[in-house]
């Protein structure tokens, strides 16, 4: 597999929303996945990617195999204020968030009109990584 060199450093988490505005965006965002990031889509409603792409992490290495552990992934890391200050119109463009066994996730926006995303595993050679890990433990243990 062919590891990605470089990374988008403009990432950014959005430290401005309250608590009420992060809230209401992990109540009306959605998961919508992607094959290029199964193994085994099936569970997600897609269809097997028709050329996969050797160099895309595959949620199936990190124990996602279903939809509603993906979305619920996805709502939690809004709740906890992981998004991203880039927006695309009213939504994040990137939402994290971390696995329980400690695997940090990136979801990328993928349908600005629904408030869709796709998601998948951190390589630990993006550096923006250890800042959601970071986040996210301060955050779960309550020491933000």
């Amino acid at each position: 597999m062919k590891k990605r060199s470089r990374f988008n450093r403009k990432r950014r988490f959005d430290d401005d929303l309250s608590t009420e505005e992060l809230m209401e965006l992990s109540g009306r965002i959605r998961y919508a996945g992607n094959p290029e990031h199964k193994r085994n889509p099936g569970d997600f409603g897609l269809n097997p990617a028709f050329n996969p792409r050797p160099d895309k992490s595959l949620c199936d290495d990190v124990g996602i195999f279903n939809k509603a552990d993906a979305e619920g992934l996805l709502k939690e890391g809004a709740r906890l204020g992981l998004v991203s200050k880039n927006r695309r119109g009213e939504w994040p463009q990137n939402i994290w968030a971390v696995t329980s066994e400690g695997q940090p996730l990136e979801a990328q926006l993928e349908n600005k009109e629904k408030g869709t995303y796709h998601g998948y595993p951190m390589p630990v050679s993006d550096r923006f990584a250890q800042a959601v890990l970071g986040r996210w433990r301060s955050d779960i243990d309550g020491t933000s």
